[in-house]
């Protein structure tokens, strides 16, 4: 139940910041305002973990950077020129990404399955973007989705970090917690957000011919789609087996697009929902075919050692 909360959470997160957008607030300053709100409600986690900073600054960094403010960051830009669902769909090429890191850089093992699951993804990313209609989506669109996939792909990658740890393995809601924290101050250099207008959030947004209060939009991304997404998610993995979790987080991308057709009029061509299908079909089989970590200890000539999945997210922020 926690797993579906947060996929449900996390795939409403399109629909709300689209309308904002659209009223003429920039996809920079809207995720500015999602990740500030995100981290000032979970500022007495963060005061509770506080010795993560002495302990794993690098791991709060990178978490911050990429899992936080690049994948929220790419993302909402993206929706501003790409429908929701496409958009999501893109960004969950980032399990697949996973892959080219375990292959190319830890020079690791990758399954048979892992690589067809690879090879699914990319194909339906082709029919999501109608290759063979010379691009017809927006070219820049699809560019930002994809920086936002290789941010999730390091959300993945920071996300197994310290997990073989036992009891010094960090506290995922507190590495959550420092993340927004780091995250908005790396957006707030970013985004520049005293250049923005914020009178927008007094007035109304359009949702498809549905005046909503801009802040309801807004409370919903930092309380819903953020801190309530995040922190189900996690304690989701808590509980779960990390595959399991992250194989219900794909309803993310079935739920942004269900959403975003619903609430604000989006469709998809019949190429783009076969494509859509593949992509998240590729990723599923590639997330859940991540090849074992080396032992941590020697083993035993022709012994193989224990297979262990690496951990994954949610997830998007």
């Amino acid at each position: 139940m926690l797993a579906l909360v947060s996929a449900f959470a996390f795939g409403g997160s399109g629909v709300a910041a689209k309308p904002l957008i659209e009223a003429g607030m920039d996809p920079l300053h809207v995720t500015w305002l999602r990740v500030v709100g995100a981290a000032l409600v979970m500022l007495p986690v963060a005061w509770r973990n506080r010795d993560l900073l002495r302990r794993r600054p690098a791991l709060l960094a990178g978490f911050g950077i990429f899992a936080v403010a690049g994948v929220q960051a790419f993302y909402f830009a993206s929706i501003s020129r790409i429908p929701v669902g496409v958009a999501l769909l893109i960004e969950y090429l980032g399990p697949a990404l996973v892959l080219g890191w375990i292959r190319f850089v830890q020079r690791r093992h990758v399954t048979r399955a892992a690589a067809i699951g690879v090879v699914l993804a990319v194909g339906g990313l082709a029919c999501v973007v109608e290759v063979w209609a010379g691009l017809s989506l927006d070219a820049l669109g699809v560019l930002l989705a994809l920086g936002a996939a290789f941010c999730q792909a390091g959300y993945f990658i920071l996300g197994d970090h310290g997990s073989d740890a036992g009891d010094e393995a960090p506290d995922p809601l507190g590495v959550i917690a420092f993340g927004l924290l780091i995250g908005a101050a790396v957006l707030t250099v970013v985004a520049r957000p005293w250049n923005t207008d914020f009178s927008i959030l007094a007035g109304r947004a359009d949702m498809h011919g549905t005046a909503v209060p801009a802040w309801v939009l807004l409370a919903w991304i930092v309380l819903i789609a953020t801190v309530l997404a995040y922190g189900s998610g996690v304690l989701a993995v808590r509980r779960l087996s990390p595959q399991v979790a992250g194989v219900v987080a794909f309803l993310e991308a079935v739920v942004a697009t269900v959403l975003a057709w619903v609430l604000l009029g989006e469709h998809l061509t019949a190429p783009q929902i076969f494509g859509g299908a593949v992509v998240l079909l590729g990723a599923f089989i590639a997330q859940s075919s991540t090849p074992a970590k080396p032992p941590s200890g020697p083993v035993a000539s022709g012994t193989p050692a224990t297979e262990k999945p690496l951990s994954g997210k949610r997830t998007n922020a």
